[in-house]
């Protein structure tokens, strides 16, 4: 399964945040086991990069984006994402562009804690809860209560 990880996921892991970071960091180790691919954007890994220097110093942000960078699938946002973006209904234009470059990349899920801001979403829609839960029964990405 293929999954882009939106940015609160990510800074649970990098943050630690209570009581959200377990479940980041379990799709983290199952990623690295081999259980699944993850994703994120160029958006995301800046914002990431932001947010988690001011919270864990530069260096460890740094430290940070490059990990992901060399295990992840860097989706890349371009004008024509960005105007696929706009084009999508929903009143939040960084989930959007999420959902665009998900679109484009052809992921099977996007894994947010505000599975609800991306109710308009093409592509299924994950709460990290329900990701672990779906790779632990082996279930297939598309089956029924999907959060999309």
């Amino acid at each position: 399964m293929r999954v882009l990880l939106d940015v609160n996921v990510l800074l649970d892991a990098l943050l630690q945040r209570l009581p959200w970071h377990m479940e980041a960091d379990a799709i983290l180790q199952a990623a690295a086991r081999g259980e699944l691919t993850c994703a994120t954007t160029t958006l995301s890994l800046a914002n990431l990069f932001y947010v988690g220097r001011k919270a864990v110093g530069a260096a460890a942000a740094r430290a940070t984006v490059r990990k992901y960078l060399g295990v992840f699938t860097i989706l890349v946002i371009d004008k024509q994402t960005l105007l696929d973006a706009d084009a999508l209904p929903g009143r939040d234009f960084e989930d959007n562009i999420l959902i665009a470059a998900a679109a484009t990349a052809a992921v099977d899920a996007i894994v947010t804690r505000n599975a609800a801001d991306f109710a308009h979403s093409p592509i299924l829609v994950f709460e990290p809860a329900e990701l672990l839960r779906r790779l632990q029964s082996g279930g297939p990405p598309s089956a029924a209560g999907s959060g999309s």
